[in-house]
């Protein structure tokens, strides 16, 4: 159910995109405001629940450091990618972060990457070539095709580190505290760019289209992310990798009927590699 909710995201980004005169901070500022009680109510309920033990000065600089690249950073690449391609590639490029997880334990951590990881990062890159070579042929006329599939690339790159230092931190900080505290971070991230970069009048004027970002907070962010955190705690993080595979065609299939993109053959086989690649990733005996 949670990568189900999370597929949503790109549906709902497409069609404000197309609805309102939004742009993507805008919309990222406003999913970010409405997630915000949420995750306030959850540092409440995890220090009534979970081990409180004060978490200490590099634990702190973690904590933000992952909130900033995991919701923020690859939000707003996200969105602003969003915006040139569409949203069944962005899902599929997305899907990719599991491998670059398995890279960074790699190159960082120094982690051996077996040969079944190896013929499974074969799958998934010949996968996405082909999907990404037959949608490149579709959407020829768009200046922006690369430039937009770029920034989806740096944002499951940016997700993945944060996957990466949640693995690590989660056992010692709790999970409840890290999911939120993660996004709270990422939040403050989002409002500090806004104040900066942002409109005042952009918001004000998209005041009339505000459930879209109602819809991203509750259905696509808030929902999803406590969803898999608790998925994770229960069966694990190998098991999750293989059940969030249902991620990519449910949003092609989303896609298709709501936004009324093109299902293609080269599409239908780069997913299926990626699929594959990502279950061998996540597979273990």
């Amino acid at each position: 159910m949670g990568a189900i909710l999370f597929s949503t995201k790109a549906i709902i980004v497409k069609m404000a995109f197309a609805n309102t005169s939004m742009d993507a901070l805008t919309l990222l500022t406003l999913r970010m405001s409405f997630s915000l009680p949420f995750y306030i109510g959850a540092v409440w309920l995890a220090r009534r629940s979970e081990n409180n033990t004060p978490l200490t000065g590099r634990q702190w600089m973690a904590l933000i450091g992952l909130g900033i690249f995991g919701y923020y950073l690859s939000s707003l690449f996200d969105f602003v990618g969003l915006q040139y391609v569409t949203a069944g590639l962005e899902r599929l490029i997305l899907f990719l972060y599991p491998t670059f997880a398995v890279l960074i334990n790699a190159w960082v951590f120094r982690q051996p990457v077996t040969r079944i990881q190896q013929f499974a990062l074969l799958l998934t890159y010949t996968g996405i070539v082909i999907a990404y070579i037959g949608e490149l042929r579709i959407d020829i006329g768009n200046p922006n095709f690369i430039w937009g599939s770029l920034l989806i690339v740096l944002c499951a790159i940016t997700y993945s580190v944060y996957i990466v230092g949640s693995g690590r931190m989660i056992p010692t900080v709790g999970i409840t505290r890290f999911t939120a505290y993660a996004m709270l971070t990422s939040t403050a991230g989002v409002f500090l760019h806004f104040v900066f970069a942002g409109s005042m009048h952009d918001l004000q004027v998209a005041g009339t289209h505000w459930w879209y970002g109602l819809l991203l907070a509750v259905v696509a962010t808030v929902l999803p992310s406590f969803m898999l955190s608790n998925g994770m705690k229960k069966i694990g993080s190998s098991n999750v990798a293989i059940i969030s595979a249902i991620g990519p065609v449910s949003t092609i299939v989303q896609a298709h009927f709501v936004l009324g993109e093109k299902i293609f053959p080269a599409q239908i086989a780069g997913t299926i590699l990626v699929i594959i690649g990502v279950i061998c990733i996540g597979w273990k005996r």
